[in-house]
Order: structure tokens, then sequence, then C-alpha cells
């Protein structure tokens, strides 16, 4: 696309402008007529191909330089997603029900990288780089000003002022490189880490240092809810939150922020705070098609490799989104995020980090899997000023959960998301909702639909033979000892494991749980809390208890229960 084919690194209208001259076409409808986005994105990468040629080998420096940056990492880093892309083909259904298909061309590989310097450093910013001999260095990529250009009130970008424009990889100052596998190009962007204000040692941001190791569970995914351009002023904000990786939509460019090894400030319940890495994606919720090829292929190396490291295992249990996060408290509840939204691909994203939900034909647990491209339910709120209106229809990953076995019973209700109120079809609203790749435990069948365990209730979804959205599974279960069992969104300590002040309490969540029903269990911890609060990290506290819990999954979110008020069947 002419307008995705842009950067924060540069203007989007000039390649907008280009495009439309190219196709003749004015920018305008480049934005809103698919049919000539497409015609005005081919022609700009046609311009870009110095010499015509129909082997698809040749175009790699053409692809590269229509990513639009001005790294030459994040350049060629764009172009060899594109090419294994190509390699592997693919099979998508666009939003409008079309089914496309790119065969695959097995032997296509791009060509060699340059050489490694006299240093032994492959960046691009060695000390004997030099751009003029690098062919993926566009010195051309600068913004232009243009007749068909539209002007800075009729543009739906919101451009940066250069001071506001991100960090490359040549710019960065901090004295720390990114954590990313060798197979990505990532940029070191800081957070800030800096106190304010008249609170000493308490009035700093925007995240916590830590000495020592920490014990990482949990890879958290997030979407920005805006646009990539927008990072470097929040990110440098010692008064904001923060997030350990930033990955752009465009291109699946990997900037870092937070080393992993500290704590940054974006789950909103500080117990997946301290245990886990945050990872953003620009986009939007209601907006599934800024979920690019290029973004998932990058977060997927990302996580696989940050798992690796850390040892976290590749599941649904751990691999979490925002949205399954549990509030840290009954009255935090309501108020979670949502991110990133039944438009995040979970299947295609584990198929690419080589770990695909599988099924079992011999287990009493389903994982859910409807087939993205033909699951297309109904859901309203994607359009702000029309709350009401049904979105367009688009692949998604979740299923709609009712009281019954029939699609006008009403949907399960969520005590916790809305207290005393019904369910909604909004895309911002979970509570009645099962998401690909998470396992729960069969409560029953009848016809073509199953029953599981959710909240606390039975909930049904339509699981049809010829179309199914799960798969049988395998795996360990718990089940409550008592009526009224309690169910928490943190696993703290017991309040004798304190010594001295700053006891947490162990505060239940407003879901109860009895006998007769079960939940996949997703792990075991003992509980523990960190205490910072401080900006200096050797004022930090860590508290390590005795009280074990279980992580099952509850609802859309994960929660805990305390060993002793289970039972656990293998």
């Amino acid at each position: 696309m002419a307008g995705a084919g842009t950067s924060a690194d540069a203007v989007p209208d000039a390649t907008l402008a280009l495009a439309g001259r190219l196709a003749g076409v004015v920018p305008r409808a480049l934005r809103a007529d698919p049919r000539a986005n497409i015609r005005g994105g081919a022609a700009l990468l046609a311009s870009y191909q110095r010499h015509p040629s129909p082997d698809p080998a040749d175009w790699y420096a053409a692809v590269a330089r229509y990513s639009g940056a001005r790294d030459p990492l994040a350049a060629r880093s764009f172009a060899d997603e594109v090419f294994a892309v190509l390699r592997e083909g693919v099979a998508r259904r666009t939003d409008d029900g079309f089914d496309v298909r790119l065969d695959a061309v097995p032997g296509l590989r791009p060509p060699a990288a340059p050489a490694k310097s006299a240093t032994g450093d492959d960046s691009p910013t060695g000390d004997d780089y030099d751009e003029d001999d690098d062919p993926f260095f566009f010195s051309d990529m600068e913004p232009e000003g243009d007749d068909d250009s539209e002007s800075a009130d009729e543009s739906d970008w919101d451009v940066p002022a250069q001071d506001e424009l991100p960090l490359t990889a040549a710019d960065s100052s901090a004295g720390s490189s990114a954590e990313c596998p060798s197979s990505l190009r990532c940029e070191w962007m800081p957070a800030a880490y800096e106190r304010y204000g008249k609170k000493k040692d308490r009035g700093y941001g925007n995240h916590d240092r830590v000495e020592g190791r920490r014990q990482i569970d949990y890879i958290v995914i997030h979407d920005t809810e805006g646009g990539y351009q927008g990072i470097p002023s929040m990110i440098g904000n010692p008064k904001y939150v923060s997030w350990h990786y930033t990955i752009r939509s465009r291109d699946g460019h990997v900037a870092q922020h937070v080393p992993t090894k500290d704590i940054a400030w974006h789950a909103g319940n500080w117990d997946f705070n301290a245990r886990s890495i945050g990872i953003e994606h620009e986009g939007y919720l209601a907006r599934g098609s800024w979920y690019t090829e290029a973004m998932y292929r990058s977060s997927a190396r990302l996580v696989r490799y940050l798992a690796g490291r850390y040892g976290i295992p590749l599941d649904r249990a751990h691999i979490l989104g925002h949205d399954n996060v549990p509030g840290a408290t009954a009255q935090a509840v309501a108020g979670m995020h949502e991110d990133p939204g039944p438009y995040w691909d979970w299947a295609h994203y584990f198929e690419l980090m080589n770990h695909p939900f599988k099924g079992d034909g011999t287990g009493s647990s389903v994982i859910i899997r409807p087939s993205y491209d033909d699951n297309r339910p109904y859901y309203t709120g994607c359009a702000s000023t029309r709350p009401g209106r049904r979105c367009p229809e688009h692949g998604a990953a979740s299923v709609w959960l009712h009281t019954r076995p029939s699609e006008s019973a009403p949907l399960v209700t969520d005590a916790g998301k809305h207290p005393g109120k019904p369910s909604t079809y909004s895309v911002y609203d979970h509570s009645a909702r099962a998401s690909t790749g998470q396992r729960f435990a069969v409560a029953g069948r009848q016809g073509d639909w199953t029953a599981i365990w959710y909240l606390g209730q039975r909930a049904w979804f339509l699981n049809p033979s010829s179309a199914p959205t799960a798969v049988p599974a395998k795996g360990p279960l718990v089940t409550p000892l008592a009526a009224g069992t309690k169910v928490y969104g943190r696993a703290y300590p017991e309040r004798s494991a304190y010594h001295g002040g700053g006891v947490q309490p162990l505060t239940p969540l407003q879901y109860r749980i009895g006998p007769g029903q079960s939940y996949s269990l997703g792990g075991t911890v003992t509980g523990s809390f960190y205490s910072a609060g401080a900006f200096n990290p050797a004022r930090h506290v860590r508290v390590a208890g005795s009280v074990r819990y279980h992580q099952i999954q509850l609802g859309h979110r994960v929660m805990f229960v305390q060993a002793k008020d289970v039972r656990v069947i293998r």
C-alpha cells in the first residue's frame, strides 16, 4: 500500500504524492480507494526497480527501498520479511471475502549482507561503514514538497516534527544495545529514568531498575492505540508508563526501550509487571489491518528469542494479551485494558513461533481454535461516532459464549467487567469471549455446541464438526474443594512473610467457583512480591512467601487460586 509504505522517518505525503503522480491518481483517492492504493503502491515499487526483471530475486533492493526507511538495516529487515513470505507462500481471505493465494517460491533468497567491518561490527554505524557504498541507503528518502500533496490540515497522517522523530540506531546516544535475536535488526530507544517533583526518591519514572536477577514468567502483547511517531515522546516522558519493546506496523521494525532485566510499567497489575516483558505493537484494537505480516513475523521472532532466554513456555498461559491480565483487585477489574483484541491472529502468531496449537482427541479440555479467515463474528463499536453500528466483517480469533446452546441465547455475564449488567457485542468487550489458544475444561456438549467452565458458569459456543472452532486437548485441570472458592488477581505472599511495612493484603476478586467445575491449570507459583517505589534499586525489597498458587484460565483472563483450595486432575 502506498500510504503504508512510508515511515516516521520520512513524511508520508511524499510517497503518496509520488505514487499518485506515477499512477495518475490524487493522494486523497490513494487513501480512500483500495484499488487506487494498490495501483499506486505497485507503481511506486516499479519505479524503484532500476532494471525490469521477471525474477523476484532481482527486486530485493527495490523492496528494501519501498519500506521507506532511511536506516539500511531497517530497509533490509523489511525486504527480508517480504522475501520470507514469498519463499513460504501464503493464503489469506480479504476483508471483503475474497480468497487470495500467493504460491511459494522455495528457492528465493535475498542477496548476501555486506561483509563485517574490520572491527567485527556488522552494524551500519561501525567505523568502516560508508553510506555511499551501501546500496540500501536511500539518501533521496527525504520529505519533499509537491503540488499534489495534501495540506497538513487535510492529511490523515499525524506527521511529527523533526525533533519528535524516533531515534535510529545511529542516533542512539545511550550506552546500551538492544536485546534481540540475530535475525532482527533492533533499535535502542531508551525510556526515561529520572526523578521529578518534590518526592525525593519516590517521585521518578517511568520504570524500575532491578539489581540482580528478575524472575520472568510472562510476555504480554499490547497494541499502542496510536501511531509509531508518538512513541519517542511517550517513552521519553518520566511521568508516563513504559514497556520493553515497540514493533512498527508497516515493516516490523523493533525498538527496545527498557532492558528486560528491569521492570516496565505496562500491565496494569504490579504482580504481572514484576514478572513480565511487555511488547507494544503499533495499531488499533478495532482496526485489524494494522496487524501486518511484517509485524507478526518480527514479533514472533522476538518472543521466541525471549521465551528461550528466560525459559517461558510458548503457550497461551504465558504469552498473554493485555486483555488476559487480571485486575489486581476487585475494584480494578472493570478498568483493565482489552488490547490487542479479537483481530490479533494468535494461531498464525504461534505458527510463526513453530508452536502451533494442536489438539488431542482423548483430552477432557478444548483449545479454542477457529479458522481466523472464516471466523467473522458480529462486533459493534469499531466506529467511535456510531458505537452501536456493526463493525466491518473481518477475520477474528475469538468465539462468543452463550448461556445456552443457541445463538439467540444471551451472552454469559462477567461480574467483574459488568457488575449487574449484561455483556455486550462490542469489539472492546471481552467478557463473553474465548480466544484462540486458550484451553478450557469441557462442561458439556449438545449437537453442534460445546460448553466450557467460564467465570463460574457453563458457557456455550458453536463448534460444529464440519467447521470446528475448538480442538480436543489434554492438560491438567483444577477443581474446587468447596463452594465459594476464592479467586485472586495476583500471587502474593502471606502476611507473615513480610518483615516490616508494605504488607500486601491477599484480596480476592469478585469471582467464586465451586465443586463440579474445572479449569485449566497453566502453572504453579509460590507467592512473592517485589517492593519497588524508590528511584534507587538498592532500596527495593524482595518478599518470598510459602503459600502456593495455581494459575487457571478462569475466563478471558487468567487468575489464581490457592493450591490448598483445589484438587489437581492430571
